[in-house]
């Protein structure tokens, strides 16, 4: 369970809700109701949150422990109308998908994937991979955020957190790691870390393909489908495809910053990522010196 609001951006009001998601408040001189968090359980609540009901009863009793602990909204299902028709805290009707919850997560949020380049690595190898990028994108002079069920962090904080992730937690960690200062992160596709349609409403700049054999171009372009299919991203616009290829391989073999294969080829890959954000060879080049001196 999740609550977002470590770290926001915006103030929300009902009203606003209303309009954009098709909900409907009551009573309905609540909607200047401005709401600052949201939040999947009643222990997740802070002062000034939506609660999302889904999948639970909704009661008066409900509603009195949400409020008694900082609530200033409830979110629930349509069907719920009827048996809440004088509540004494204000409640959002409506039948939101896990997408629009995403969106809606990332409105409150103040889109913090915006403000960030966001790296995904997804494939056979992507737990490994994800921790040389993290490693990599520092090297770069960048102050890194990382999402994985084998440790999650935003710079060298260690975060608290259970796996695998939803669309609401995804939205938490970005802001946090926005908070927090960081410039990028790494975030590991895999069914240990992520929830299905967890990258909902969240802009990848780059998608990795960690496989362990250099793909081919049709391959590639399944593999990116499949990614975008799962985890709820859109691919095209400004999000790059990225794959090791003869420049990365010839860059990371050069660089002699690892001895084995493994590590090497995992270089090969973090060095064809940032290449495909734009980061020129050179850059690259003495972050691998550095890289070098310091291994």
């Amino acid at each position: 369970m999740t609550a977002l609001g470590e770290s926001l951006a915006q103030r929300m009001t009902l009203g606003y809700l209303c309009t954009q998601y098709g909900l409907v408040a009551s009573p309905r001189f609540s909607e200047p109701v401005t709401v600052t968090s949201i939040a999947d359980d009643i222990d997740s609540i802070r002062p000034g949150s939506l609660l999302l009901i889904t999948g639970q009863h909704v009661d008066a009793q409900l509603l009195a422990d949400a409020e008694m602990r900082g609530a200033y909204a409830i979110l629930a299902p349509a069907e719920a109308k009827e048996s809440l028709e004088s509540p004494d805290i204000p409640v959002l009707f409506g039948d939101l998908d896990t997408k629009q919850v995403a969106e809606l997560a990332a409105d409150i949020a103040g889109k913090p994937s915006e403000s960030l380049a966001v790296f995904v690595v997804y494939g056979e190898d992507a737990s490994a991979s994800v921790k040389v990028l993290a490693e990599f994108l520092h090297v770069l002079g960048n102050p890194v955020g990382v999402v994985s069920a084998t440790g999650s962090f935003s710079l060298d904080r260690q975060l608290d957190i259970h796996y695998p992730l939803s669309a609401l937690d995804m939205q938490r960690l970005l802001s946090v790691c926005v908070e927090d200062g960081a410039s990028a992160i790494a975030i590991c596709a895999d069914s240990r870390t992520l929830q299905k349609d967890a990258l909902h409403a969240v802009e990848v700049d780059v998608l990795s393909l960690a496989q362990r054999t250099t793909l081919r171009r049709g391959q590639q372009d399944v593999l990116a489908q499949q990614a975008s299919r799962i985890y709820g991203f859109a691919l095209g616009g400004r999000t790059g495809v990225a794959a090791r290829n003869e420049d990365s391989d010839t860059l990371a073999v050069q660089s002699n910053v690892f001895q084995d294969d493994d590590s090497t080829m995992r270089l090969s890959l973090s060095i064809a990522m940032v290449m495909s954000a734009g980061v020129k060879k050179n850059n690259i080049r003495s972050a691998l010196r550095v890289s070098r001196e310091l291994s």
